[in-house]
């Protein structure tokens, strides 16, 4: 998670209005229970075929649909107040699955917790949530190549007067710290060498704007996204530049991606042959641009790379 903070320039709802948005960008895969899955009163897909590659798309392309598990995360995937399905990655699949030959996409909305748990237990087809990509992550699941990238950024009070730039910063200065439940950013934090008892963790970053606002923390961290739609309105906060955190000694840049089945390698194949295309002629950008993504967020990383090689 993720901006997960990211609200669209033209979502139908607030920023405010999305639920679980934040834990796009846990770490952690997750491993909430699926008895939710089963209380939203979705079906299970068919069963994974043995074939070598899986015979997936031959599937969807058959049943004239795929199912997709978003998080209810603006701008990433979620239902808006129409009861539309829309963002980043839905408004992406309907265009790449539209090449494929399944011209319809169903989602299915759960917990971000659940989206890799529901995915291998045949609940939805793909995990369409502008999930990060990172090696926990793809010992359980496989990636498409990601299409965007996202650098941190920190809500700060107006003129930004204790200078915080990053988490180097934050805990040189000793600055009081927020971020969001399951955050990456927390561990970007600690990382720094920043204590993780001492980090007030918040809903969203919605309630980091309010705690920045009313002076409780000196800075809330999230992705460069979500922070700089967040604060448009505010008299009192600003969003930094964005910036790239430091992992195991290196700058960091996360990329948010689809995420298969490991048996489904056809599938993810083909998926990316289209991505691939969408990014070469612009297009990609054109569907993401709606949801505040600017040319700095068009990537040309790999899942490869994301996953550790």
């Amino acid at each position: 998670m993720a901006p997960p903070q990211r609200s669209p320039l033209r979502s139908p709802e607030p920023i405010s209005q999305a639920a679980s948005r934040p834990t796009r960008r846990s770490l952690l895969a997750g491993v909430a229970a699926l008895g939710a899955l089963g209380a939203a009163g979705c079906s299970r897909v068919a069963t994974a075929s043995s074939t070598e590659g899986g015979d997936l798309l031959d599937r969807l392309r058959a049943a004239g649909v795929v199912r997709l598990g978003i998080a209810g995360e603006i701008p990433f995937g979620f239902i808006d107040t129409n009861g539309e399905l829309t963002g980043e990655a839905p408004e992406l699949a309907k265009v790449i699955f539209k090449r494929l030959g399944v011209d319809r996409v169903q989602p299915v909305p759960t917990e971000f917790g659940s989206l890799i748990p529901g995915l291998n237990s045949q609940q939805f087809d793909v995990v369409a949530a502008g999930m990060y990509v990172n090696p926990e992550r793809c010992e359980q699941v496989i990636f498409s190549d990601p299409d965007y990238q996202m650098l941190d950024s920190f809500i700060v009070r107006k003129g930004n007067p204790k200078g915080l730039r990053s988490y180097k910063d934050v805990v040189e200065k000793k600055a009081k710290f927020a971020t969001g439940t399951g955050y990456a950013e927390i561990q970007y934090a600690v990382e720094a060498g920043y204590k993780e008892s001492d980090i007030l963790i918040v809903p969203d970053q919605v309630a980091g704007l309010n705690a920045v606002e009313a002076g409780r923390v000196d800075v809330f961290a999230g992705t460069a996204l979500t922070v700089r739609e967040v604060v448009k309105k505010s008299a009192k906060a600003e969003a930094t530049e964005p910036f790239k955190p430091i992992v195991d000694g290196k700058p960091h840049v996360d990329g948010g991606a689809f995420a298969f089945r490991p048996t489904e390698t056809k599938l993810r194949d083909a998926f990316n042959v289209e991505l691939h295309k969408l990014k070469k002629s612009g297009e990609l950008f054109r569907i993401l641009k709606p949801f505040g993504f600017t040319e700095a967020e068009m990537t040309d990383l790999t899942a490869k790379e994301l996953c550790g090689g």
